[in-house]
C-alpha cells in the first residue's frame, strides 16, 4: 500500500478532524505568541526551534524612575525589543523594589512611561533582580502580560526589520538597529555596561535563521485536555517507551505543553477549511466554501489562505492511511498496530502527536510500544549536514558494500536511543561477514549435493561435536529470541554474529572435515545432517539483519519452502540440551587453543605438525578426548594424538599447557630447532634489554617527567609496562630451551 500526505483520503482526514476539534472548542483562531521565522515568513511550532548555546552579550541599561533622579538597572540579551517594553517586573519579595512597586518608569529612547509590576517570575537571585517585561516579543512576557492586562506592541515587521512603530529606528534590520539603539543610549549616559553572555538561542531546524517571538493571529489547538490522556498511557504503562529514559523528555514535554500552533503562511499544505465573511468577518468551518454567510447572508466568502502544520496531518497517519473516518476492513484489521520504530529527534514532532490524535480520534492508542533509535553521525561524531558536507549517501554504500552490510553495520553494537558514528572500515567489516556466511554455505551445500542422504539420524549417530553445536544453536535461539522481545536488537545480533563466525565457521565446519573427507566415516550422514540443520537455524536469527544473503542461502537450501520470511522462527528445543557434550568440546577447545598460543609464541609455521600427549588421570577426560580425536588432531595441527594417564614416553623437553584436569605436552625438538630458537630468544631478550633500560631512564629522569605532556609519559609507562612482561616470557622461554 502506498499513501501521500496529500491523497484524497488523507486529506478527508485532515478536513473531518480539523472541523471535528473546532467544534468541540479545541481549535481556535487567537494573536498569541508563536515562533517567527523572518526568512521563511511563517510560524513554526516549538518543535521546531532548535536551541543551540552561543556567545552573546548582557546590555545593562538604566531605566529612569519617573519624577525622581534615580535609576533601576535591566540586563537584557535583545536591547532592540526594549521599544516593545510595557512594564518592569520585580518580584514582590524582593526587599530592594517592594516600594517601587506601582510606580512608573520612563523607557528610555521613547516618550513613554511603563509600570513596575510586581510577579513571582523574576528570580530574586538572577542579574539585577529587574527584569523588562516585552508582551509581544518574549513567550514568558507574554504570560506575564495576560497577567497583569499589560499592552502588547509588535515592533518588527515580517522580515524582521523594525516596524512603523519604532521612530528614528523604523526600517531597519533588527540588528542594525541594536547597535544604533545601544550606541544612543551610550550617548545618552543609560547604558552601564556589557558583559559577555552564553545563552540557548532559538533558531528555525530548516533555514537555521534565529527565530523571533511574535504576538500574531493564527490557528491553534488547546493540547491541556488532549494530552491528559496521553500522559496517563506511559504512566500506567499502557504505553511502552524503549529505552525508558524517554519516558523523562516525553513527561517533561507533555508537563510544558502549550497550545499548538497549526497555521502555517505556505503555499503548499492542506489549507484550512475556514471561511471569512468579507460583509461582516464571520468565520465558517466547514468542508465546503458556504453559500451564504450564516450570520448575514453575505455571498461572499474568503477561505484563509494558511496551510497546516505538515505534523498536523502527519498526527493522523496511523488511522487515516487505513480509510478513517470510514470503517474499512484494513482500519479494522490493523488499528491499533504494536510497535512504532523511530528516531528520538521526533518524539515531539509525531510520536507525542500520533498518541494524542490517535486517543483523541478512535479513543485506542494507535500503538502499545515505540522504539527509539539513535542517530548516524560522522566518524568525529558530527550530525550529517549539507552545510558541512559530511553527509554519506545510503545507496553509494550499498552500491559498494551490500544492503545487508549497511544494515548490520547499524545494528551492531548500538542499544536503542544512542547515537552512532559511521565508518566505512565497519561496513567493509559487516561485508567480510556476508562474504564468510555465503562462503560457508556453499562448501556446505557442496558436500551435501555430494552426499547419498542428510536425512535426520538417530540420536545416538550424533558425535559431542554435533551435539555441542546442536545445544550452541538452541540456546542461541532462546537468547536471541529473548532479546529480540526486549527490543534488544544489537545485543541479538552480536550474539548471532559470534555464533556463526567463531562457533559454527571457525570451530564447527573444521571440526567435521575430516569426518566429510572420509568415506569411511559411518558419522558423516550426521555430520552433514547436522551442518544442514544448524546453518538452516542460523539463517532464520541472521534474517531479520541480513534479509538478503539469508533469502538467498535459504531458498537453495532449503527448495521446498517458499521464503525464509515465512519459515517458522526457531524455537527452544529441551531435546537438544546437551550440557554434558557442550563440556567435553570445550575441554578440547580449551586444548587447542593453548597448544595454538605455544605454537604463536615459539613461532611454529602453521604447516609443521608435532605430536601432542593428552595426560590426565580422570577416566573421562581420556575418554572425551578419545572420541574427539579425529577432529582434535586437525585443529591442533597434530602428527598424533597420545591419550594417556601419565608421563611415560614423555621427554623432559617438552613445553607443556595446563587446561582442567588435564596436561598438554609438545615434543620441543618437533616444534622449533633448539640451537635457532636459543639463538633468536637471546636476541629478542638483548633488544629487550636496550628498550627497557630506555625506558626507565626517561621514567626517572625528573625533568623529563616535568616537562613532558602527561600523554607522553603515559605512554611511555605502558611501553615499560609491555616491554617487562615480554621479557618475562623470553626469558621463561630460554631458560627452557637451555634446559
Amino acid at each position: 500500500r502506498e499513501r501521500f500526505t496529500r491523497d484524497e483520503g488523507c486529506s478527508k482526514a485532515v478536513e473531518e478532524v480539523f472541523i471535528k476539534l473546532y467544534n468541540k472548542g479545541y481549535i481556535y483562531k487567537g494573536s498569541r505568541i508563536i515562533n517567527w521565522c523572518p526568512v521563511c515568513q511563517t510560524s513554526i511550532s516549538d518543535a521546531e526551534v532548535e536551541h543551540s548555546e552561543q556567545t552573546g552579550h548582557f546590555w545593562h541599561i538604566r531605566y529612569p524612575i519617573a519624577g525622581s533622579s534615580e535609576f533601576v538597572e535591566i540586563a537584557t540579551t535583545r536591547p532592540e525589543t526594549m521599544l516593545g517594553d510595557t512594564a518592569v517586573a520585580v518580584n514582590p519579595e524582593d526587599e530592594r523594589y517592594t516600594d517601587l512597586i506601582g510606580k512608573t518608569l520612563k523607557l528610555p529612547l521613547t516618550d513613554r512611561e511603563i509600570p513596575v509590576i510586581g510577579d513571582p517570575y523574576v528570580d530574586k537571585e538572577f542579574g539585577t533582580g529587574c527584569v523588562k517585561i516585552t508582551p509581544a516579543h518574549d513567550p514568558n512576557d507574554f504570560e506575564v502580560g495576560k497577567r497583569h492586562n499589560l499592552e502588547e506592541i509588535n515592533i518588527l515587521n515580517d522580515d524582521a526589520t523594525m516596524n512603523d512603530r519604532c521612530g528614528k529606528y523604523a526600517g531597519m534590520d533588527r540588528y542594525e538597529a541594536r547597535k544604533a539603539m545601544v550606541a544612543d543610549l551610550e550617548a545618552q549616559g543609560l547604558l552601564v555596561k556589557v558583559e559577555e553572555h552564553v545563552h540557548n538561542v532559538g533558531t528555525h531546524d530548516r533555514c537555521k535563521t534565529t527565530i523571533e517571538p511574535m504576538v500574531k493571529p493564527q490557528w491553534f489547538v488547546r493540547m491541556k485536555e488532549m494530552a491528559k490522556p496521553a500522559v496517563e498511557a506511559v504512566k500506567k504503562k499502557e504505553l511502552k517507551l524503549v529505552p525508558e529514559r524517554m519516558e523523562k523528555s516525553y513527561m517533561n514535554w507533555m508537563d510544558n505543553i502549550r497550545d499548538w500552533c497549526i497555521s502555517r503562511q505556505l503555499w503548499w499544505g492542506h489549507r484550512i477549511p475556514a471561511y471569512y465573511c468579507d460583509s461582516c468577518g464571520e468565520v465558517a468551518v466547514s468542508k465546503e466554501k458556504p453559500a451564504l454567510c450564516p450570520k448575514c447572508g453575505c455571498a461572499h466568502l474568503t477561505q484563509d489562505e494558511d496551510t497546516l502544520d505538515t505534523w498536523f496531518s502527519s498526527a493522523l497517519w496511523p488511522f487515516s492511511t487505513l480509510g478513517w473516518p470510514e470503517k474499512t476492513e484494513d482500519l479494522e484489521y490493523f488499528y491499533p498496530t504494536n510497535v512504532l520504530v523511530t528516531g528520538y529527534d521526533i518524539i515531539f514532532f509525531w510520536v507525542i502527536r500520533m498518541v494524542f490524535s490517535g486517543i483523541e480520534q478512535t479513543g485506542q492508542l494507535p500503538f502499545d510500544t515505540v522504539i527509539f533509535h539513535g542517530l548516524v553521525r560522522d566518524s568525529e561524531g558530527r550530525k550529517m549536514s549539507k552545510s558541512l558536507g559530511n553527509g554519506i549517501d545510503p545507496l553509494e554504500v550499498i552500491d559498494k558494500y551490500g544492503a545487508d552490510a549497511l544494515r548490520l553495520t547499524l545494528i551492531t553494537g548500538n542499544a536503542p536511543g544512542n547515537d552512532m558514528r559511521f565508518y566505512w572500515e565497519r561496513v567493509e567489516a559487516s561485508r567480510n561477514f556476508a562474504n564468510k556466511v555465503w562462503n560457508a554455505s556453499r562448501f556446505i551445500m557442496m558436500n551435501l549435493e555430494k552426499a547419498e542422504s542428510a536425512e535426520e539420524p538417530d540420536p545416538a549417530a550424533l558425535t559431542d561435536a554435533d551435539k555441542w553445536i546442536l545445544s550452541k544453536v538452541n540456546t542461541l535461539a532462546k537468547d536471541v529470541t529473548e532479546n529480540m522481545d526486549k527490543y534488544e536488537m544489537g545485543i541479538a545480533v552480536q550474539k548471532v554474529y559470534d555464533f556463526i563466525w567463531e562457533e559454527f565457521c571457525d570451530w564447527f565446519i573444521e571440526m567435521v572435515k575430516p569426518r566429510l573427507y572420509s568415506d569411511a566415516d559411518e558419522t558423516k550422514g550426521a555430520a552433514l545432517w547436522t551442518l544442514r540443520t544448524v546453518l538452516t537455524n542460523a539463517l532464520k536469527l541472521l534474517h531479520p539483519f541480513m534479509p538478503f544473503v539469508t533469502e538467498e542461502i535459504y531458498c537453495t537450501l532449503c527448495p521446498e519452502e517458499e521464503s525464509i520470511m515465512i519459515s517458522s522462527w526457531p524455537a527452544f528445543r529441551e531435546d537438544w540440551r546437551f550440557v554434558e557434550e557442550e563440556k567435553k568440546v570445550e575441554l578440547i577447545k580449551g586444548a587447542v587453543r593453548e597448544i595454538r598460543n605455544v605454537r604463536t609464541q615459539m613461532n611454529v609455521p602453521i604447516s609443521k605438525k608435532t605430536k601432542v600427549f593428552v595426560v590426565s588421570e580422570k577416566e573421562e577426560v581420556l575418554d572425551t578426548f578419545e572420541k574427539g580425536r579425529v577432529f582434535f588432531a586437525t585443529l591442533a595441527h597434530a602428527s598424533d594424538v597420545l591419550v594417556q594417564k601419565d608421563k611415560t614416553g614423555i621427554g623432559e623437553d617438552a613445553v607443556s599447557a595446563v587446561i582442567p584436569d588435564a596436561v598438554i605436552y609438545l615434543p620441543l625438538a618437533e616444534l622449533v630447532d633448539i640451537e635457532k630458537e636459543i639463538e633468536r630468544l637471546k636476541k629478542e631478550q638483548e633488544r629487550l634489554t636496550k628498550e627497557l633500560a630506555r625506558v626507565n631512564g626517561m621514567l626517572k629522569n625528573e625533568k623529563f617527567m616535568s616537562k613532558a605532556p602527561q600523554q607522553k609519559v603515559e605512554e611511555e609507562r605502558a611501553k615499560l609496562e609491555k616491554y617487562t612482561q615480554m621479557m618475562e616470557q623470553v626469558t621463561l622461554q630460554l631458560r627452557q630451551m637451555e634446559k
